[in-house]
């Protein structure tokens, strides 16, 4: 399991009129927080996608703790694992970064294909990033 966190400021824009985010960011949030993650683990998606690996998400889940608002500062920690043969889940849990409140929590599972939609397995190189070996180049 390789496990990263990432910070995020809450915008107006993502912001509604109860003061608190817009439900709907959370999603949005967790893709960053997976992005950043490959990113800290040295294999960003857009590398994956390169060398023909897709990760379409195929199901999701999300749970809503508490409120953040409008220039709030946010910690994303975010995980990923593998779920299956041909899956891998992300969790991310978003917490306050001024108290550590919670916010959110959700996870994506991700099938991985091939860029015409073929199930693939895990590739080789994904042991490594579970196990924080970098790949930096």
């Amino acid at each position: 399991m390789f496990r990263h966190t990432h910070q995020l400021r809450v915008r107006y824009s993502e912001s509604d009129r109860m003061g608190t985010f817009y439900n709907s960011r959370l999603l949005e949030w967790m893709e960053v927080g997976r992005s950043e993650l490959l990113r800290a683990a040295g294999k960003p998606y857009a590398q994956w996608e390169a060398e023909g690996v897709m990760a379409p998400i195929v199901e999701s889940g999300l749970k809503f703790r508490g409120r953040a608002g409008y220039d709030d500062l946010l910690n994303l920690d975010t995980q990923m694992e593998r779920e299956g043969r041909a899956r891998l889940k992300f969790t991310t849990v978003v917490t306050r970064a001024d108290c550590g409140k919670p916010v959110a929590e959700g996870f994506t599972i991700h099938a991985l294909t091939t860029p015409a939609g073929k199930p693939i397995r895990i590739p080789d190189w994904f042991e490594d990033l579970l196990n924080g070996e970098s790949n930096e180049q």
